[in-house]
């Protein structure tokens, strides 16, 4: 089974659909639940979370056919803030055996969960899905297609990440002094060991930091945050180079 670990910092435009999105795109008999994990929001995420959940709660008790243990479960937790801490906070009550983290503003493949599952029995214990932007800009559309490639320089949070609970737990989880690159950092230890794969597929993110900030002015400092970490920055460098230009 797997458990779906979505981190949310004021999510309000997206949580609803992509919650919606993960139910329609998969069965309960793969995904045992969806954890949000909120970090401090101060919009509307909780309420509508909340109200999603309630109405998720009353649609199968009417479907009394389906036996409740059956279904997805749809959980929201609250957490101190930052991805890291989120995202672990989630795999610590997760109920899986395959940890599928998301961001709130990506959305996987139908039948993603399937996808996960054949690739975890081919003895595959880590990977991410093909990424394209919901944007034409052609630097991101290239962007999207390099993503078809299983080289490091090419992985990022916002293609998702599946991981079997085993061998998360052996790595040690998200490495918490990061508050920006923490996906990275258990991507390189990913790597270090051999156990990535691409899944030939794509999920759509959300070109929204791009639009906010300007495509060129975005991408140079994220290619600035990487070679400072490769040069041999500490996590606070990289925090305070990201909410210097891209905060």
């Amino acid at each position: 089974m797997i458990s779906i670990v979505i981190p949310i910092l004021n999510e309000a435009e997206t949580i609803a659909k992509l919650i919606q999105h993960l139910l329609d795109n998969s069965t309960a008999d793969h995904v045992a639940e969806i954890i949000i994990v909120d970090g401090g929001s101060t919009d509307d995420s909780q309420e509508i979370i909340n109200t999603l959940i309630a109405h998720h709660q009353a649609s199968e008790l009417h479907h009394s056919i389906q036996r409740e243990s059956d279904a997805t479960k749809l959980l929201l937790i609250n957490s101190e803030k930052g991805r890291a801490k989120q995202m672990n906070a989630g795999a610590k009550i997760a109920k899986g055996e395959i940890l599928y983290f998301l961001h709130a503003d990506s959305f996987p493949p139908k039948d993603f969960d399937q996808d996960i599952l054949t690739e975890v029995e081919k003895g595959n214990n880590a990977g991410c899905f093909r990424m394209q932007f919901d944007s034409n800009h052609w630097w991101l559309q290239l962007a999207g297609w390099l993503t078809q490639f299983c080289w490091r320089a090419c992985r990022g949070g916002d293609q998702s990440q599946f991981i079997t609970k085993k061998l998360f737990d052996e790595i040690g989880g998200f490495d918490e002094r990061y508050v920006i690159y923490e996906d990275n950092m258990l991507i390189n230890e990913l790597f270090a060991r051999k156990q990535f794969v691409v899944i030939n597929r794509k999920l759509t993110t959300s070109a929204r930091l791009y639009h906010k900030h300007g495509i060129w002015k975005v991408q140079y400092h994220f290619w600035t945050i990487y070679l400072k970490k490769w040069l041999g920055a500490t996590p606070n460098k990289l925090l305070t180079y990201y909410k210097k230009h891209l905060s």
